[in-house]
């Protein structure tokens, strides 16, 4: 799952310079975190009509992110030809596939924060920061990269207290870390010092 956050009004507002605006949503990660859903989506059409912008329309697709063409979009929403921009209430993901074809200003209204993932109902935020070089069971399946504030490899820092982490208000990383490798007799694994992580292996092609 997606993580995703609605921007601050706002900044929607501030970057819209259009008036007549079509919105979209997500059936997929938006809608289950209640950041894109059709909810959310007749919510941004009743302040962005008040703020004095045009609406001529709205849809939630079933996934922003997976369109099978754009003329499947329209034919289902004639409207968007009557459009200046378009607002998407969807993941980084979706805005891109969108702009891909929109051929119009697309904007997005949602921040993407990270891939998480859901267990037991409940939403697990920062799983996976998307790096190209997982080398996750390393560290006991706790991602540093995205789990911990500072993103270190090689750690703790050392400025954690109690527990908490220092720089934002949640448990630290590699506390946890150490306690998984410690249940899988693996704390061996802290010892080998970790190069930086090779961002080039996000664009690396596997033959």
């Amino acid at each position: 799952m997606i993580i995703t956050r609605q921007k601050e009004f706002d900044d929607i507002l501030g970057a819209l310079k259009e008036e007549d605006i079509f919105i979209i949503g997500c059936g997929k990660c938006a809608r289950k975190l209640r950041t894109g859903g059709e909810p959310e989506v007749l919510e941004m059409e009743k302040r962005l009509t008040k703020a004095g912008k045009n609406i001529t329309g709205l849809t939630v697709l079933s996934s922003a992110c997976s369109i099978s063409s754009w003329e499947d979009v329209l034919s289902g929403n004639p409207e968007i030809n009557k459009s200046d921009a378009l607002l998407v209430m969807s993941c980084g993901g979706g805005v891109s596939v969108i702009s891909g074809e929109a051929g119009i200003h697309v904007y997005p209204a949602l921040d993407t924060e990270s891939l998480g993932g859901v267990c037991r109902d409940e939403t697990l935020k920062e799983r996976c920061g998307l790096c190209g070089e997982c080398t996750v069971w390393m560290y006991g399946g706790i991602c540093p990269v995205i789990r911990c504030a500072k993103g270190l490899l090689n750690g703790p820092c050392g400025g954690a207290m109690d527990g908490k982490c220092e720089v934002v208000d949640r448990d630290c990383a590699w506390d946890g870390i150490y306690e998984k490798l410690k249940e899988t007799c693996s704390l061996a694994l802290l010892e080998t010092v970790r190069e930086p992580k090779d961002h080039a292996g996000k664009y690396r092609v596997k033959m």
